[in-house]
């Protein structure tokens, strides 16, 4: 039987797992043991941290596995590089994951490919953040470390006066204490789904995106398709493809972010080497378009050929993150009224005193199958029809 080990087993690397055994996989999962639902579901499990690279590697030169993978995360990324590129297994440069999982290196990508970008500076803990320092920045300006996601650390400024401590508050979460400094853009913000191979990519979906906003811009759900005209995901197609060309990127997953500005203008702002997380790879590209998404991840880590066969059927999907009681209760709504509209229900906390700071604080989530967008912003409490919800 062929073996893959899978890193990280939370509830969003969950649907990686079951896809692996589903497909007649031996599935290895490494992660912290504590609220790991990998533990079950997979075939053996490892109580080791996706950061103790060694470790894994020491376990997988006796596992001896087809192939190693990861869904929706840059800090396992590093770990499934790590562990591959010595086994001898697929997976991409250490460059190009440098470039993918690091926003400064990124930029500097971009720029040398002729990728317009906005006006960016990186700091890091060392500089002398004095009273001018920053002052002639082209505010507003979003402060974010330079190798985390998830929107941790990250914070719109307007004025001089807040750029230390944002600066600061981006630099203590960290990795490698820096954080980057970048020109707003304003607009609509969309994400694009894609896979290569062999330098050849494909687009498979793209996602419009809904956060909290000024400051921390917390994604509080996301839609698929877009509701983009065909026109304007041509033109971000042809983005993205440029950009992943600049990175490095040839064989697997990609998760882009860019945003649209009201004369229809695309915007790039970053590229992950991984589909996106918030079950919008492992869940959402399926529920709307049919592609297994998941399903390529796993063929292009066995060095397999990838299937574009459409599995599933097409529709709208939604994914929406519990912040508050009133979500907890709007989701309760939902349950009752539109019960066959209802996917997924995951992470659910009943103590929502603790507050969200980030990605990973948030509370829960459900993810919907729906007639049409307006419906699916109607239910899930987002975008223009958000305060229709409970009407």
């Amino acid at each position: 039987m062929r073996k893959i080990v899978i890193i990280g087993a939370n509830e969003f690397q969950n649907p990686l797992i079951l896809k692996a055994r589903e497909m007649g996989l031996e599935t290895h999962v490494f992660a912290w043991q504590e609220g790991a639902i990998g533990e079950e579901n997979g075939d053996y499990f490892y109580p080791v941290s996706i950061t103790e690279k060694e470790r894994i590697l020491e376990e997988c030169q006796r596992i001896q596995p087809d192939g190693v993978a990861t869904i929706g995360s840059d800090l396992a990324m590093v770990t499934v590089q790590y562990v591959a590129s010595r086994l001898g297994l697929p997976c991409c440069t250490q460059e190009c994951l440098r470039r993918s999982t690091n926003k400064y290196l990124m930029r500097q990508a971009f720029d040398r490919a002729g990728i317009q970008v906005p006006f960016y500076r990186c700091v890091d803990g060392e500089m002398d953040l004095s009273e001018d320092w920053g002052r002639d920045f082209p505010f507003p300006v979003i402060v974010k470390p330079t190798d985390r996601s998830g929107s941790r650390g990250v914070t719109k400024v307007c004025r001089h006066g807040e750029l230390g401590e944002a600066v600061r508050r981006a630099i203590g979460v960290s990795f490698e204490k820096k954080a980057i400094v970048e020109g707003f853009i304003s607009g609509s913000e969309y994400s694009f789904e894609s896979i290569s191979v062999g330098g050849a990519h494909r687009r498979l979906a793209v996602t419009k995106k809904y956060t909290t906003g000024v400051p921390n811009y917390i994604e509080v759900g996301h839609v698929e398709p877009s509701g983009l005209s065909e026109e304007i995901c041509a033109i971000a197609e042809d983005s993205v493809f440029r950009a992943l060309d600049a990175l490095g990127i040839r064989d697997g997953a990609s998760h882009a972010e860019f945003k649209v500005d009201d004369q229809g203008m695309v915007h790039l702002i970053e590229i992950g080497a991984r589909m996106g997380g918030d079950c919008i790879g492992s869940d959402l590209v399926f529920l709307s378009t049919g592609y297994d998404y998941v399903k390529m991840v796993i063929q292009v880590s066995l060095g397999e050929e990838v299937s574009f066969d459409r599995a599933g059927q097409s529709g709208v999907a939604v994914v929406r993150f519990l912040f508050s009681q009133d979500d907890l209760e709007h989701l309760r709504w939902i349950q009752r009224e539109f019960p066959d509209r209802i996917v997924r229900v995951g992470g659910i906390e009943e103590d929502f005193s603790r507050k969200v700071e980030d990605s990973g604080s948030r509370h829960g989530y459900y993810i919907l199958q729906c007639h049409s967008l307006v419906e699916a912003e109607y239910l899930a409490k987002l975008g223009d029809s958000a305060g229709m919800a409970r009407a």
